[in-house]
């Protein structure tokens, strides 16, 4: 055990447990009135949910500690959720699951109250969950700023930096790493020998930090490649960064963190922060610097020889009087955000996409066959529309980032003065609001076999029955990217991440899961909790991103 884990807990959550235990001892009466408060007399008292979530936040937090809150949500969905039939058939809400996971939070699962809730009219804004992630009062990012119309300025500059120019200018970046990656894979093996068993986790965590690299900071990582680099524990202090904040967020104690941040709670976490986070942190203030560096260099030379990766055009955006939309702390937090947002999606859905096809010998084949038949050489898989009409990668795609959500729990709102009506629901202010990925995703009553890697569900096919009204319910239950104000704004560029990083690797490649050995990395075990169990599931730990581990997997080159 870390010395910086003690009894499972982390020192952030350490200092939250200590907060709670202060907060109760000295104010016991006042706790025992609220708990009765929020057990009977709440406004949200008549929506289902456990007794202690009802009465209390612990729950919730205790389960974010341990990583595994998305599998509790789902199985306050299984218990509590009601659904029923519409008149087609397909299993959809009325008048909409529900649950309470804290005295003051309602989750739902719908495509209904999903839109209610993340529309761009919606009356609620970002939950003070997002300020718990600031680590000071500099460090706001557009992820963290909750007031809408500040957010809405901030998003409109950063919609700057992923036009259609910006994922143009990416794709030499991807490819040349993608190339170089596929190369490596192979590089120790004669003609039909199988590599050396690899945990596809870490491979695609190194392959997308490279790829981010060259896009936001001008220059590679290259931790992919042989040999020692001090970059390559980055992926891991990333993963501990989130691990380490993630419980905070969620403590039952939120509103007096939040209030103890600025007197004094900042610096406590400065200094009991763990020096493989403080060396992160330090990590992005030194690549922001550089880049800034090369900008300000290449400032006065032609276009067309500038490096215009993605954080070009943050340094270029302009706000509505033309000046420099970011200042460099600005950049920093931007940067910090871009790092984590900006890899996990990618590196989580390439993990589960091989950890699916490589048990699905039919599915792999499918899709092997599609994109051979469609690309004479892998050279001529590039962004285009030959690489978008492959429909089958895209269900693969669609399917995995279903099953594996790179954000397995919600994104909270807070309503606001006036309140909200969500699926017919009168919600007053200050109620905490959202949609979980996990338990959406793997929702039997909405798709039937949830649990089952089957991507013919979102290519409409006569063959299949799949019908294009069928796929269209779907997807308006299906948001990878979120939707609204806060979704992600540059969504296109991990697609054609996945998309170019699949295709070139299994034109020139072989896939398989080792026949022997450690092979079972990543499924679930039988011995484990409800919901972990399922061997045919990519298994996630929670921490606000999907922490994964897994699948083993083989390449040899292709043979026909």
């Amino acid at each position: 055990m870390s010395i910086y884990t003690i009894a499972g807990l982390t020192p952030g959550s350490w200092v939250v447990f200590a907060i709670t235990l202060v907060f109760i001892t000295n104010q016991h009466e006042k706790v025992t009135g609220q708990l009765f408060y929020n057990a009977f007399l709440h406004p949200l008292s008549n929506v289902p949910g456990p007794f202690l979530a009802r009465i209390s936040g612990l729950p919730s937090w205790y389960y974010a500690m341990r990583g595994d809150r998305h599998i509790w949500l789902w199985q306050l969905f299984q218990i509590y959720g009601k659904m029923a039939d519409d008149m087609s058939g397909l299993r959809l809400t009325a008048p909409g699951p529900k649950i309470r996971i804290t005295p003051n939070t309602v989750l739902f699962r719908d495509p209904a109250a999903y839109r209610d809730i993340y529309n761009q009219k919606a009356n609620v804004q970002k939950a003070p969950f997002y300020k718990a992630w600031q680590k000071d009062k500099d460090d706001v990012n557009t992820f963290t700023t909750r007031d809408k119309k500040v957010h809405a300025r901030r998003r409109k500059m950063l919609n700057q930096s992923f036009t259609e120019p910006s994922l143009r200018a990416s794709q030499p970046f991807i490819i040349k790493h993608v190339d170089r990656c596929d190369e490596l894979l192979v590089a120790e093996n004669d003609d039909g020998q199988w590599s050396k068993p690899v945990n596809f986790a870490d491979l695609s965590d190194t392959l997308v930090f490279d790829i981010m690299g060259d896009l936001c900071f001008g220059t590679s990582f290259d931790i992919k490649e042989p040999g020692e680099n001090p970059f390559k524990s980055i992926p891991h202090a990333v993963v501990q960064y989130m691990q380490f904040f993630y419980p905070l967020t969620r403590s039952p104690m939120l509103d007096l963190i939040l209030w103890l941040k600025p007197r004094g709670l900042d610096t406590l976490f400065k200094t009991i922060t763990p020096p493989h986070i403080k060396n992160y942190i330090r990590f992005v203030q030194s690549c922001v610097t550089k880049r800034l560096a090369l900008y300000q260099e290449q400032k006065e030379k032609a276009m067309s020889d500038q490096r215009q990766d993605m954080f070009w055009f943050l340094c270029d955006a302009k706000d509505e009087a033309g000046r420099p939309a970011y200042s460099d702390s600005e950049l920093y937090a931007e940067a910090n955000m871009l790092i984590v947002g900006g890899t996990d999606t990618t590196s989580v859905t390439l993990a589960a996409l091989m950890f699916y096809i490589t048990r699905d010998a039919t599915r792999l084949h499918k899709l092997v066959h599609e994109i051979r038949s469609k690309f004479l050489s892998p050279e001529d898989i590039v962004y285009g529309p030959e690489l978008t009409s492959c429909v089958y990668l895209r269900a693969c795609i669609d399917e995995s980032m279903r099953l594996s959500p790179s954000g397995p729990s919600e994104l909270p709102r807070q309503v606001l003065k006036g309140g909200a009506m969500i699926n017919g629901d009168f919600y007053p202010e200050g109620t905490i609001v959202g949609a979980s990925g996990w338990a959406t995703g793997h929702n039997d009553e909405f798709y039937g076999d949830s649990e089952v890697f089957r991507p013919e569900r979102w290519t409409p096919d006569e063959s299949t029955g799949v019908t294009q009204e069928y796929v269209n319910i779907l997807r308006a239950n299906f948001h990878p990217f979120a939707q609204g104000p806060g979704s992600c704004p540059g969504k296109n560029i991990p697609i054609l991440e996945l998309s170019i990083t699949v295709a070139r690797t299994l034109h020139i490649l072989e896939v398989r899961k080792p026949p022997t050995g450690e092979n079972s990395l990543g499924q679930g075990i039988p011995t484990a909790g409800w919901g972990k169990r399922n061997q045919n599931i990519f298994q996630l730990q929670d921490s606000y991103i999907s922490v994964r581990n897994g699948p083993i997997v083989q390449f040899r080159r292709r043979v026909t």
